[in-house]
């Protein structure tokens, strides 16, 4: 199962390695910042050809290569088969955690188009640091720009003055960055999972995260990560597989307290994010087709500024497409990468951009409810407001409420719930209220609990029935 063998990643894919070379910011005898230094156990396993390892069976058996930068460390691991190990190597940035060995399924399509660099940088995937190792300045002063030019000073410390760059969700807006900052650096780009701007409901999703880590309900939080990220709406078109689902819960849910910090810092740069800048070089944005956490529309958006793009959906794929469909993404970004055709890939959406001006922003229609009369529960106290359903779906919902009631609820913007009831009885599901106008709110529905996902598709799947039953 490709699911449960790629394992646990979040947001995106990144890194490996067999040698090391340092560049070390800590030589407290010396009082020297940044030496190169090779280690002695360098070539011990794998063949060699300059800076890349020779790819075989035991590589993602090795541990990281690093490099130090000013007290900070980078990880990576750089790889390539001798047929193509003449050609652009490829640097992939992922997203906030992941284990290289994620990529073990992966890169073995990829070596068609060149020799392939994963990389973590400080706070992210599984590179461990939070701290400079001179100055104990905490990673989360790093912004993503910050992590970008650090990227580009490795590329020039390791001596490669042309690579084409990989960037998956928070990876993808360091790519951005990374070209923005150092355009000679860049050949060509693939971007999965981005967007320009964050919108309010997308930073109060980080921001609900978050508070549930801070106040340690971390199987609400694994399961609500889980429930951002993957979208469970469409799970019988990606086969999201449930061991895969509940191995990516587990690990979300047992964060040791160096990983709550890590996702506090990432979380944080996200939610600082104000612009990200557009590349101007040759590139690739592609996104799942039902991406509930980065919208298809919001990946259009991004594309449709760069003045040398090509757009493609991997069909039936959500945010995290290299675990659903893996085989046809790695086509689609060999073939990319390759200076090929994507039009005729199978599984593949690809998109004109007079297409791209006329998408569809809402992935998921909303419908109107037989029993639209219900009510918002405080969840610690018993205050309650009356209100009326306009409509919902498995990710929102808008509400009508009496004069001024409206603004006295959105006062309580997550502790909110709302009593949902069908012919299986009554539920409650909590909301976060992220718009008010006139008498009517916007909110999404907070989800932290599988139980209640499945229970809301039985509510959803019911209502439909009823609605085709009347027509």
């Amino acid at each position: 199962n490709n699911n449960e063998r790629a394992g646990f990643d979040f947001c995106s894919i990144l890194e490996i390695s067999s040698c090391t070379i340092k560049i070390s910011a800590r030589m407290d005898e010396r009082n020297m910042n940044s030496i190169i230094q090779m280690d002695s156990e360098v070539g011990q396993s794998s063949a060699h050809f300059g800076f890349f390892d020779l790819y075989d069976k035991h590589s993602f058996k090795q541990p990281a290569r690093t490099t130090w930068i000013d007290g900070w460390k980078i990880e990576y691991m750089a790889i390539a088969r001798p047929d193509t190990l003449h050609m652009t190597p490829m640097v992939i940035i992922g997203g906030a955690f992941q284990n290289f060995n994620s990529y073990k399924y992966c890169v073995e399509q990829l070596f068609d188009a060149g020799p392939i660099i994963l990389i973590d940088l400080p706070s992210m995937g599984a590179n461990q640091q939070i701290s400079n190792v001179d100055t104990g300045i905490s990673a989360g002063t790093l912004e993503l720009e910050d992590l970008a030019a650090m990227l580009g000073r490795w590329l020039d410390i390791v001596g490669l003055s042309q690579v084409t760059v990989l960037g998956m969700s928070l990876g993808s807006v360091v790519a951005s960055c990374l070209a923005h900052q150092r355009p000679e650096l860049i050949d060509r780009m693939i971007l999965m999972g981005v967007m320009q701007k964050t919108r309010k409901s997308w930073r109060m999703l980080l921001e609900e995260s978050l508070h549930l880590m801070k106040e340690q309900r971390m199987d609400e939080f694994g399961q609500a990560v889980i429930l951002y990220l993957v979208n469970h709406a469409k799970l019988e078109a990606t086969r999201m597989s449930p061991t895969a689902k509940r191995l990516f819960f587990r690990q979300m849910a047992e964060f040791t307290a160096t990983e709550q910090e890590r996702y506090d810092i990432n979380c944080n740069r996200l939610l600082r994010l104000t612009h990200v800048p557009i590349p101007q070089c040759k590139v690739l944005v592609a996104c799942g087709q039902y991406d509930s956490f980065t919208l298809p529309h919001e990946n259009a958006n991004f594309a449709l500024q760069c003045p040398d793009m090509e757009f493609a959906m991997i069909a039936n794929a959500d945010h995290v497409p290299q675990l659903q469909r893996r085989k046809e993404t790695m086509r689609l970004f060999a073939t990319f990468l390759r200076d090929e055709p994507i039009q005729s890939l199978e599984g593949i959406i690809p998109m004109t951009r007079a297409q791209l001006l006329t998408m569809e922003r809402r992935g998921e229609e909303r419908i109107a409810v037989q029993q639209p009369f219900s009510q918002l529960t405080h969840r610690h106290s018993d205050l309650s407001f009356a209100t009326e359903i306009v409509d919902l779906n498995f990710f929102g919902v808008l509400l009508r409420f009496e004069d001024g009631q409206a603004e006295r609820a959105a006062q309580y913007e997550r502790d909110l719930a709302l009593t949902l009831q069908d012919e299986e009885g009554s539920f409650q599901i909590e909301c976060l209220i992220f718009e008010v106008q006139d008498q009517q709110i916007r909110a999404l529905l907070k989800h932290g609990s599988f139980d209640i996902a499945e229970r809301l598709l039985r509510y959803i799947q019911r209502q439909k029935g009823c609605l085709a039953a009347i027509a």
